[in-house]
């Protein structure tokens, strides 16, 4: 376990690990040179529990390799996992990866992580189609998907297999270490055990006053460093002749690191923009054409537009296209052969892929307008053509839900027909009941689209940011007498709502509003 800094969670950590029972025979605690009174904290526990170790470092490493190397080091068990003093291992998790790892005669054994946001609580699993059930891979080569679960935490190693084949993580200021530790592994042939149970809690504190480096993205340089980590990542992989594995990696690097940031670029500055485009094109040219291929489309196409303009463009169209799920908003254009492409000006980056996709892998665009009113809300949908396959399909109904987002939940469901208007749109309107959301949140809104041919694809809508329409509306209520409602565009540029219900709830907006207004 390392930390630094960290007073207020590491006993947590520290006692979840002793909390696994008999099968945990040390733990080692390295403290990274902390200046808030953990190390003494931690000997505090280490006099009353014999099982713990604490590591002091004389000096601060700068990064999150060091001390776990210096874990690594003074390990004396068969196995060792790691944590971060930041988060907790569920109970059972070690039992479950131990289990497995010793059945299967496994140097490596993986679980399932989930990502637990707080104070919500929340949890949010992560990459859960690789631990869907119990499993045994003889090599990673043969589950190229495994390249896409870059934590390091969420596994049981034996300790022989790491120091046999040098493995370790980056030493000093290196950001995302995993995965350049997580390619070093993989790039050693380990047999894999997969277990279905939860062996992890990542805790996701969006309101920290220090953000996790997966949360502090803000700067040019955080880019940078996963760039530089995903470079090295491949390079190994691709030295120890895992070529399957290096193209997967390039493939997730286009659907998910690449559509993450894309879908951040209009919150930065003009010169992050810049200088991002530029660092993310050099990158892109070492891909080659089966890279782009074996990527997902939202993702490839995102990396075609960055190639083909030597300067940002497009960025609300590619902010749409990034989005999870994709949408693909008008205007349509098309290539000088008539297939589908990008757009005029760019007509390189051809879309025929859109002309074979199944229905619901398409981006299809809705435009959605969400207009809170004292004698009902109304939320109004306009769906797109898209070069043909939406009119062939043929809408017929749509599934509206309203999720909470702190509980992942659905709190109203809808239905309503789609109505045919000219120049290739259709049309549903769907009454929703705000005063029965019960207490302040957010909510997302969730579509599900019927088609006469049976199929169906969920998306979100587009926020239409007319004049009037996103703003903060006081709406009569049975339950609280009154509720703020507010619809808004969320940064990938979908619809939400935000709600205050009761006098309290208008108050509280109120004081945040001025506080604002102050700052």
């Amino acid at each position: 376990m390392i930390g630094y800094d960290d007073a207020a969670h590491v006993a947590d950590a520290v006692r979840s690990a002793l909390a696994q029972g008999p099968a945990v025979r040390e733990v080692i605690a390295v403290d990274d040179c902390s200046t808030d009174g953990s190390g003494a904290l931690l000997d505090g526990l280490a006099a009353r529990e014999s099982r713990l170790t604490v590591v002091h470092r004389a000096a601060n490493s700068g990064g999150c390799g060091t001390p776990r190397n210096d874990g690594i080091d003074r390990a004396a068990a068969r196995y060792v996992m790691f944590l971060d003093s930041d988060d907790v291992l569920p109970p059972g998790a070690v039992d479950a990866l131990l289990g497995a790892a010793v059945a299967h005669d496994a140097q490596v054994a993986a679980g399932l992580c989930v990502r637990r946001e707080l104070p919500s609580g929340h949890e949010v699993p992560w990459q859960p189609e690789l631990y869907a059930k119990a499993s045994v891979v003889a090599r990673p080569t043969r589950r190229p998907r495994l390249v896409h679960d870059t934590l390091c935490v969420n596994k049981l190693y034996r300790t022989d297999f790491l120091r046999e084949h040098g493995i370790r993580f980056p030493d000093g200021r290196f950001v995302y270490e995993d995965f350049v530790f997580t390619a070093r592994v993989l790039a050693a042939a380990p047999r894999m055990a997969l277990v279905p149970d939860t062996v992890y809690v990542w805790h996701v504190r969006r309101a920290a006053e220090k953000l996790s480096i997966s949360l502090d993205r803000a700067g040019i340089d955080n880019w940078q460093a996963r760039l530089d980590a995903h470079r090295q990542a491949v390079e190994i992989l691709l030295a120890a002749s895992c070529k399957r594995l290096a193209r997967a990696a390039r493939a997730h690097f286009l659907d998910h690191s690449l559509r993450m940031y894309a879908r951040e670029l209009d919150l930065r500055g003009a010169e992050y923009r810049t200088d991002w485009w530029k660092r993310t094109r050099a990158y892109l040219e070492t891909f080659d054409t089966a890279d782009f291929e074996a990527a997902p489309a939202p993702g490839r196409v995102v990396g075609r537009v960055i190639l083909a303009a030597a300067e940002p463009r497009d960025l609300p169209r590619l902010k749409e296209v990034a989005a999870r799920p994709a949408r693909l908003c008008p205007p349509y254009a098309y290539a000088p052969d008539g297939t589908p492409a990008w757009s005029a000006d760019l007509p390189q980056v051809t879309l025929d892929h859109l002309l074979h996709r199944p229905m619901d892998l398409l981006p299809v665009a809705v435009d959605g307008e969400l207009r809170p009113r004292a004698r009902g809300t109304r939320l109004r949908l306009l769906l797109h053509e898209l070069y043909g396959r939406v009119a062939d399909a043929g809408p017929r109904t749509v599934d509206v839900d309203l999720v909470d987002r702190q509980h992942g939940t659905t709190v109203q469901h809808r239905t309503a027909a789609f109505t045919a208007l000219p120049d290739d749109l259709w049309t549903a309107t769907v009454a929703l009941d705000l005063s029965a959301l019960g207490r302040p949140g957010t909510w997302d809104v969730r579509l599900r689209l019927h088609f006469a041919d049976g199929s169906h694809r969920d998306a979100t809508a587009h926020a239409v940011r007319r004049p009037g329409l996103l703003r903060r509306v006081a709406v009569p209520s049975r339950r609280h007498g009154v509720l703020l409602a507010q619809p808004y565009a969320t940064h990938s540029g979908a619809l939400a709502l935000r709600t205050a219900p009761g006098v309290r709830g208008v108050a509280t907006v109120v004081r945040r509003r001025a506080a604002r207004l102050l700052h």
